[in-house]
């Protein structure tokens, strides 16, 4: 068993420190690119003016003949680009590719610095983040970067599910989770072959009308990741980690799009992947804090001074349990209108 004071030890002689605490950046949207495609790798640096985080991705999305050139690609990137306030993320292979060990090789010793977070697909346990845990330290120490490089998990089959708890804490380099419903319907033989989103024949019906029998029945819809999501935020939460909804497919149905981000963002998510600059308006849109509930909190948290007690405010009890829920709004607000005039102004901050 590792001893608990041995686990923010570095994994390898030279490696930096590990961090203490993941820090919480605004990452309303993760905004994949193709770094193998050269329109895409010319509009990077002005969509990274647009973006909190943005993704050159190494793995599915990417043509077996296209594997070299997006990994070249997004090095030569990585050098090229002042990203400023965005974020600068890749997902690498899966574990079991023959291109998972170039990948972290060329892509820390090459621009270790410069890269916030790698993202690793088809994560199953714990297990597989020690794996990259210690390669990732191996390699930090040879290049000599100056700070531990963060992990991104996706939830991709039924087994990470299963595991999601262990995987969350499975390292102090350990930065946030996402769910992958296209593999992971897959996985656990869901009849489905929407990436994201719901199913017009998952639902519920209402009974008939006793009095008329024939009378048509309302339905509504259902949401297929709804238990994933709220297990997957748990996990994160509870472990000081942040989770992502993720990819969202019919890039035309924008309303369904908002739709789906915005139940993740309720149920606790921080952001979502985005895959075409259509959904980074959404995403930005969704997982900000809306105006009239920031005014609002801002009031609760004024009124009721320490939190302590219960109050009565506009007809609504509010007490400790309602002031930390405005805390956890207006402080989102508040880092959002640090990187946005609109949004400070809008805040009123």
């Amino acid at each position: 068993m590792r001893n608990p004071k041995d686990f923010f030890k570095p994994m390898a002689i030279g490696a930096p420190e590990p961090v203490r605490e993941i820090p919480f950046r605004p990452s309303r949207m993760i905004h994949f690119f193709d770094p193998s495609n050269p329109k895409m790798a010319a509009k990077v640096p002005s969509i990274a003016g647009k973006c909190d985080v943005l993704l050159g991705n190494l793995e599915d999305a990417i043509q077996v003949d296209n594997k070299i050139a997006a990994r070249e690609g997004f090095v030569k990137i990585a050098k090229e680009t002042d990203f400023g306030d965005c974020q600068l993320w890749t997902r690498v292979n899966s574990l079991d590719s023959p291109w998972f060990l170039d990948d972290m090789s060329q892509i820390v010793q090459e621009v270790g610095d410069k890269v916030d977070v790698i993202m690793v697909p088809k994560v199953e346990g714990p297990w597989d983040i020690h794996y990259v845990d210690r390669l990732l330290a191996q390699l930090e120490a040879r290049a000599g970067t100056k700070r531990p490089i963060l992990v991104h998990a996706i939830l991709e089959t039924a087994l990470g599910v299963a595991n999601v708890e262990e995987i969350a804490g499975a390292s102090p380099r350990m930065q946030g989770m996402s769910l992958g419903p296209a593999d992971l319907a897959a996985s656990r033989r869901m009849k489905t072959t929407r990436v994201g989103g719901g199913h017009p024949g998952y639902l519920v019906r209402a009974d008939p009308n006793p009095d008329d029998p024939e009378a048509p029945r309302v339905t509504a819809q259902q949401d297929l990741w709804h238990y994933t999501i709220a297990r997957m935020v748990d996990a994160c939460v509870a472990n000081g980690i942040f989770a992502y909804y993720g990819p969202f497919g019919d890039i035309r149905d924008t309303l369904a799009c908002e739709d789906q981000f915005r139940n993740a963002f309720l149920l606790g998510c921080v952001g979502a992947w985005s895959l075409h600059p259509v959904q980074i308006d959404i995403a930005k849109k969704v997982f900000s804090p809306p105006v009239d509930e920031v005014l609002w909190a801002k009031k609760v948290m004024q009124e009721m001074g320490d939190g302590s007690g219960a109050v009565m405010i506009d007809g609504k009890m509010q007490d400790d349990a309602t002031y930390k829920q405005c805390k956890v709004m207006v402080g989102l607000a508040r880092m959002l209108a640090e990187k946005d005039a609109d949004l400070k102004a809008a805040y009123q901050f």
